[in-house]
């Protein structure tokens, strides 16, 4: 009758209303945000010493580029740094099809142009630390104390590190935080042999060997023939002998913070 239908259109309208209430409650509560997986990023350091004799130097490009082509390939950034930042100055152009593509590209080439200074980088934000060789390093980048902390600090938030032919010698001299304990003492090293610097007429350019380096500093240096490629990894510590070596160091740094 009348009142029945009266009785269930209020009730329909009380639970329209509690309704209209509840959906503006629910949509005031903020949804859990899914977090994205945040990409690793490595710190590349370049060297800004650009000749070795008199003739053109700095960073060999191709030991760059083939590690970078790599951390492409696996989504992984990375930021390049120098003692002075701005402009890094290298050689090797033309070595390979990797680093004439890769210099192609205007976004590569800008970073080459205008680097990170070491003194203004926040080693927190990155993953890994990387060194590409070139004889200029052995100028300005083996003693470099900005560059050390960044290392030692690095190494011991147990963050890889990595080298490839001269670049190990960035490494040879660094101490732990503990002011003593060098970083390469009784690790399993590579880096670019005294054949090679033969090979390369340089042995009188060259302020050091990097073969007697390395073992001065404790390393347990390993080597192949020159020009054979070596990637050594001994915890967090990977080198590479040469620059053909370049794109193995790349993948194995790759793999490293992959598992991280």
């Amino acid at each position: 009758d009348d009142r029945v239908f009266r009785f269930h259109k209020k009730h329909l309208r009380v639970a329209r209303s509690l309704k209209r209430k509840l959906d503006r409650h629910l949509n005031s509560i903020p949804l859990p945000q899914a977090s994205l997986p945040t990409m690793p990023k490595i710190l590349i350091i370049a060297s800004n010493h650009g000749d070795l004799a008199g003739k053109p130097n700095g960073t060999y490009l191709p030991e760059l580029t083939h590690a970078v082509e790599v951390f492409a390939a696996e989504g992984i950034e990375y930021d390049l740094a120098s003692p002075k930042g701005g402009k890094i100055p290298g050689y090797g152009e033309d070595a390979d099809d990797v680093t004439k593509k890769l210099l192609a590209d205007a976004e590569f080439a800008a970073r080459l142009e205008s680097t990170k200074c070491l003194e203004d980088v926040d080693g927190s934000l990155y993953d890994a630390i990387f060194y590409p060789g070139g004889y200029g390093l052995l100028f300005d980048l083996s003693e470099n104390a900005t560059a050390h902390k960044l290392v030692t600090a690095a190494y011991e938030s147990q963050k890889p590190i990595a080298a490839v032919c001269h670049g190990p010698a960035a490494l040879a001299k660094i101490k732990l935080s503990d002011g003593e304990t060098l970083l390469i003492a009784d690790k399993e090293v590579t880096g670019f042999t005294r054949e090679e610097e033969v090979a390369m007429g340089t042995l009188e350019a060259i302020p050091y060997l990097l073969e007697e380096r390395m073992m001065e500093g404790g390393a347990i240096y390993r080597k192949k023939a020159a020009w054979k490629e070596l990637v050594v990894v001994d915890g967090l510590l990977i080198t590479g002998q040469n620059p053909q070596s370049a794109h193995g160091v790349g993948k194995a740094l790759a793999a490293m913070l992959k598992k991280e």
